[in-house]
């Protein structure tokens, strides 16, 4: 009988531990620390999307043609128009914007690339377009005339290379957020379950929506609710965990057993 009640109370025990808001202070700060960093790159992956697919249209923001645009291209101009009045418009004077989409819009002549367009090239895109691998190299003509062709968007060999990094490190970081909100107290198991599931089934939805969107356009709708559903999810369990680790009040420890009061009343 002994053995069985220790075994139960040291079940209690653990148990008990295992709630966040009663976790000790190294533990807390660990997780607190983690958490934060995770939120903030959360954020900066936002601005990035807002600053690179969301200037796809040219217009600050995304929307269903920024997505379309990114995978699926903007097939009634080439890809050099489609950057320059979009996400690159910034990383050019407007003079050397529109001489680069004439020059394109005219047949991207070896002729003119020898007589002073490379040299607008040279000046305002080499600097990343030769260095950066996942870059086309703007260093040659033959380099840019691909680009000059028309805009089917992000190439099968580019969605390779994102998606597995995307499915791979993102699947990381939702475990381990998941795997603090778990220990969260005051909510039901399956509210639990669906807020930890949520965010892998979202990923899952966004990867394979970008793949559809490169063929089939009208799936861009499902890359923008990916995108919705793992960050709502993932901010309703950050904040709710770093909530109960610093603002909760401490749950009520178990109480210790009790001495026998026979016991103690034949002692006295």
């Amino acid at each position: 009988m002994n053995a069985i009640r220790t075994g139960s109370g040291l079940s209690r025990h653990v148990d008990h531990l295992q709630r966040l808001p009663e976790r000790n202070l190294p533990t807390r700060l660990l997780y607190t620390g983690y958490l934060l960093v995770i939120g903030v790159g959360l954020l900066m992956a936002g601005a990035q999307i807002l600053l690179t697919h969301g200037m796809a249209d040219g217009r600050f923001g995304i929307s269903l043609d920024d997505i379309v645009y990114s995978y699926y291209g903007n097939r009634s101009n080439s890809k050099l128009e489609s950057k320059l009045n979009g996400s690159m418009q910034d990383k050019a004077p407007i003079e050397t914007r529109r001489a680069i989409i004439r020059w394109v819009q005219l047949g991207a002549s070896r002729d003119e690339w020898d007589g002073g367009m490379g040299e607008h090239f040279d000046q305002y895109c080499v600097s990343c377009h030769s260095v950066i691998p996942a870059l086309p190299s703007f260093t040659t003509y033959e380099g840019v005339l691909p680009s000059a062709a028309i805009d089917t968007g992000t190439t099968v060999d580019a969605l390779a290379r994102v998606s597995h990094i995307h499915l791979f490190g993102i699947a990381f970081i939702f475990f381990f957020v998941g795997y603090i909100f778990a220990q969260t107290v005051g909510f039901q198991p399956w509210v639990q379950g669906v807020l930890i599931i949520t965010p892998f089934v979202f990923l899952l939805v966004d990867v394979l929506s970008w793949w559809l969107t490169k063929w089939y356009p009208d799936f861009a709708i499902l890359t923008l609710l990916g995108g919705i559903g793992y960050s709502v999810a993932s901010a309703i369990m950050i904040l709710a965990s770093l909530y109960q680790m610093w603002f909760m009040t401490e749950l009520s420890k178990p109480k210790s057993s009790q001495t026998n009061s026979i016991g103690q009343d034949s002692i006295d």
